[in-house]
C-alpha cells in the first residue's frame, strides 16, 4: 500500500480528516467514538478505517525462510511414535515434535530417520531434564537436525515446580550448553500464557521477560538463536501483529547485549476457544489461525487436531490438520506470505501499538527485579486472571462468540460418549511452590452443565 499509484488517478485524493468528517455526517449525530471506535482486551483503540496521513509502522525483521510445517508426537512407544513420524513426514510434514515424559529407546525411535532424502528438523520436548540424555539425543545431530525445547523458568511458570530444584536445573541446562553449543537448547514456552488468557500485550511482554531471565543467566555462553513457542487466538490481525511486535522488540532488547540473537518462532493454534460440542467448527478457527501465524512471520507453524481436546491423536484428524496447512501453503499462496501484511495500515498501527504496550509492560517487570520475582511473587498469574476473567465475563454475557457453544447451539449434539480425554481444567492437588499458570477454555463451564443434562 503506497500513497504513489496511478490505479485511481482520476479521483482527487481523500484525506483522513475529510473521510472522517463523511463517516460523521452519515452517522447523524450519533457519537463517533462511541459507535464506531471498540477498544481491546489489550487496551487499543480499534477504529473504523485507518489512513496513509496517519501511517506508523517499525521495522520488523522477517523470517527469511518459507514457514515449516510440524507435527507433535508423544512417546508413549517409540516404536509406535517412529512409524507416526515416518508416514507423516511423507505426507507434507517438515518438522517433528517429540514430547516425551521420561526415557526411551533413541534407536528405535530414529529408525529410518538416516534413510529419508529430505532431513526434518526434530524438536524434543521433555517433561523431564536429564544431562546424560539429553547428550546422548544430540549425538544423532550429525545425521539430521536436533532442537532441543528445554524451559525450566516455563516448566516451573507451567506446573508450579521444579525439575529438581534451581540450581540444579540451571546447573543442568548450562552443562547441555556448554556440551552442544551449536545446537538450539534454550527455549520459551509463551503459548502457556495465551492458553491461561493472556492478552497479546501480555505475551509478547512476558516472553521478552522470560527470555531475559536466560540471557542474563547465560549472558556468558554462546548463544545464537532461541526457540519461542506462542499459541495463536482468533482474534486475526491482532494475532499477526503479535508476532511482528515480537520480533522487533527482540532487536531491540537482544541489541543490549554482546551478539545478535536469532529467534525462532514456533507458533501453533491456541486451545482457549476451541470447543467440545459441535467441535467441526474447530477446523475453521485453526485455519484462521495459522493463517495468522504465517502472516505473523512465524518459522515454524504446528498442526493442532481439531478434535485434540477431547480425543486421542489419530490418523484422520491430523490428516486434516497437515491439509489445512499444505493447502494454504501449495494452493492458497502461502508459501512465502510473511511479508504479506507488510504495508497495511491497520496491521502496522496493531504493530506499533502493541509493541509500545508491550515493551511498557516488559520494562516495568524489569525495573520491579524481572520475571521470576514477577513470577514468585504471583504478579504475573494476577495479571493474567485480571485479563482472563474479563475475557470470560464477555464470553458468558455473548460478547465473544464461539459458533455451536454460546452461538448457534445444536441441541441435538451429544458428547458424553465421544470423550476419551478430560478436555477440562485439571486442579492439581499435589503441593506447589508457585501458583501455576494453568490451561482454561472459554466454553469450559457451558460444556460441563450441558454434559450434566445428557
Amino acid at each position: 500500500m503506497t500513497k504513489d499509484t496511478n490505479l485511481f488517478k482520476e479521483f482527487n485524493p481523500v484525506s483522513a480528516k475529510e473521510w472522517k468528517q463523511q463517516i460523521q455526517m452519515e452517522l447523524k449525530g450519533a457519537d463517533y467514538n462511541k459507535t464506531l471506535v471498540w477498544q481491546s482486551l489489550e487496551g487499543i483503540d480499534v477504529k473504523p478505517f485507518y489512513h496513509a496521513d496517519n501511517y506508523e509502522c517499525v521495522a520488523v525483521p522477517m523470517a527469511k525462510e518459507d514457514f515449516k510445517i510440524s507435527q507433535q508426537i508423544f512417546i508413549d512407544n517409540p516404536e509406535i511414535a517412529n512409524k507416526i513420524a515416518i508416514d507423516s513426514l511423507s505426507k507434507g510434514v517438515e518438522n517433528i515434535v517429540f514430547v516425551a515424559k521420561e526415557s526411551f529407546d533413541i534407536d528405535v525411535l530414529f529408525q529410518g530417520f538416516k534413510d529419508l532424502k529430505k532431513k526434518p528438523t526434530v524438536y524434543f520436548k521433555m517433561e523431564f531434564l536429564s544431562v546424560s540424555f539429553n547428550s546422548t539425543l544430540l549425538d544423532y545431530s550429525n545425521d539430521f537436525p536436533i532442537n532441543l525445547q528445554i524451559d525450566v523458568i516455563g516448566h516451573f511458570a507451567k506446573t508450579g515446580n521444579r525439575f529438581q530444584n534451581k540450581k540444579s536445573d540451571f546447573s543442568s541446562l548450562a552443562e547441555i550448553l556448554i556440551k552442544h553449543p551449536l545446537q538450539n537448547q534454550l527455549s520459551v514456552n509463551a503459548a502457556i500464557y495465551q492458553n491461561a488468557g493472556a492478552n497479546a500485550v501480555q505475551q509478547v511482554a512476558y516472553a521478552l521477560a522470560h527470555a531475559t531471565e536466560y540471557l542474563n543467566v547465560f549472558e556468558k555462553e554462546e548463544i545464537s538463536t532461541m526457540q519461542f513457542q506462542f499459541a495463536i487466538g482468533s482474534n486475526y490481525f491482532f494475532e499477526i501483529a503479535k508476532l511482528r511486535a515480537f520480533r522487533y522488540l527482540w532487536k531491540q532488547v537482544t541489541s543490549t547485549f554482546s551478539e545478535d540473537i536469532k529467534p525462532i518462532i514456533s507458533a501453533k493454534p491456541s486451545v482457549r476457544n476451541k470447543t467440545l460440542y459441535d467441535y467441526n467448527v474447530n477446523m475453521l478457527r485453526t485455519s484462521t489461525e495459522y493463517m495468522s501465524a504465517i502472516l505473523g512471520g512465524a518459522d515454524v507453524v504446528e498442526i493442532q487436531a481439531y478434535d485434540t481436546i477431547f480425543k486421542k491423536s489419530n490418523d484422520f484428524s491430523n490428516r486434516i490438520a497437515r491439509n489445512q496447512l499444505l493447502v494454504l501453503r501449495e494452493e492458497n499462496g502461502f508459501e512465502a506470505a510473511q511479508s504479506f501484511a507488510k504495508g497495511s495500515y491497520f496491521i502496522e498501527s496493531l504493530t506499533v501499538e502493541i509493541a509500545k504496550k508491550a515493551l511498557e509492560l516488559y520494562k516495568d517487570i524489569e525495573k520491579q527485579g524481572g520475571f521470576m520475582v514477577a513470577l514468585k511473587s504471583g504478579k504475573i498469574q494476577e495479571k493474567i486472571k485480571e485479563v482472563a476473567t474479563k475475557e470470560q465475563d464477555l464470553f458468558d454475557q455473548g460478547e465473544i462468540s464461539l459458533l455451536g457453544t454460546n452461538k448457534y447451539p445444536n441441541s441435538e449434539d451429544k458428547m458424553k460418549d465421544e470423550i476419551e480425554l478430560f478436555p477440562f481444567l485439571k486442579t492439581n492437588i499435589n503441593q506447589t511452590q508457585i501458583q501455576p499458570i494453568l490451561s482454561k477454555r472459554l466454553a469450559e463451564k457451558m460444556e460441563q452443565e450441558r454434559l450434566e443434562k445428557e
